[in-house]
């Protein structure tokens, strides 16, 4: 079944799988962004990012406020090359999804975090991919000769 990141180049896939911070913005009750720095984690095959975090912050109350139609956006740049992803967020603290995301924020990050109680995932269901991922060139040899 195509999401709506399955339909974007194979550079844009990639570029979610190499080690960036991102920000993850959520629309508190007033109706301001709220923009935090996070890991994110992106299946392409099911349209679905993931975001491990504590129950207690303030990006899940924000979901927990906005109900069954918290809208978010993920966004990570390096240089003039960046990937936004929108879509409807929910907070899933079941603990076999919590582990599932545990598992995919080690496999992308290089590092597993240790057990935390408080740990719940914000799951993602993605609805809008975005981007500019031109082909990344070859960095030029510097000569030291003169």
């Amino acid at each position: 079944m195509p999401t709506a990141i399955s339909g974007q180049a194979d550079n844009y896939y990639e570029f979610w799988n190499e080690y960036h911070l991102c920000t993850l913005t959520t629309l508190q009750p007033d109706g301001r962004p709220h923009v935090v720095p996070v890991g994110v984690t992106v299946d392409a095959a099911t349209g679905v990012a993931r975001i491990i975090t504590r129950k207690s912050s303030r990006k899940v109350a924000n979901i927990l406020a906005g109900g069954s139609t918290a809208r978010v956006a993920v966004c990570q740049v390096d240089g003039g090359r960046w990937a936004t992803l929108e879509g409807v967020a929910e907070v899933c603290t079941d603990a076999a999804a919590v582990e599932d995301a545990v598992a995919r924020y080690g496999e992308r990050y290089g590092r597993t975090p240790t057990p935390d109680p408080e740990r719940v995932v914000i799951r993602i269901s993605i609805e809008k991919a975005m981007g500019q991922i031109p082909a990344q060139r070859p960095r030029a040899a510097t000569s030291a000769a003169a």
